[in-house]
């Protein structure tokens, strides 16, 4: 698969990647992964235009407070909640 997007897209893409099966990061652990700690909100932004959902797991991406926070592939947060509870992770 090539990806395509920004190199900052790209780096937080990669990122998720990396995030196993069954678990979840939040948007501000995803930033400080990528030696980017202020840019959460660049952060969310990016996983929003992930455009190959969910083969690009940023539905393991919850808010701080353990909400969901935004899905934008398929189905949206619906589609969120179905895979997340696939993985067996309680929301």
């Amino acid at each position: 698969m090539i990806l395509k997007g920004t190199k900052f897209q790209l780096k937080v893409w990669k990122y998720l990647k990396t995030i196993p099966k069954g678990q979840t990061r939040t948007y501000s652990e995803v930033a400080k992964a990528i030696k980017k700690p202020k840019a959460v909100r660049a952060v969310a932004n990016a996983i929003g235009k992930n455009p190959y959902a969910p083969k690009i797991p940023c539905h393991r991406v919850i808010r701080s407070d353990g909400s969901l926070g935004g899905y934008s592939g398929r189905g949206g947060i619906n589609t969120k909640k179905k895979l997340l509870k696939l993985e067996s992770i309680s929301i």
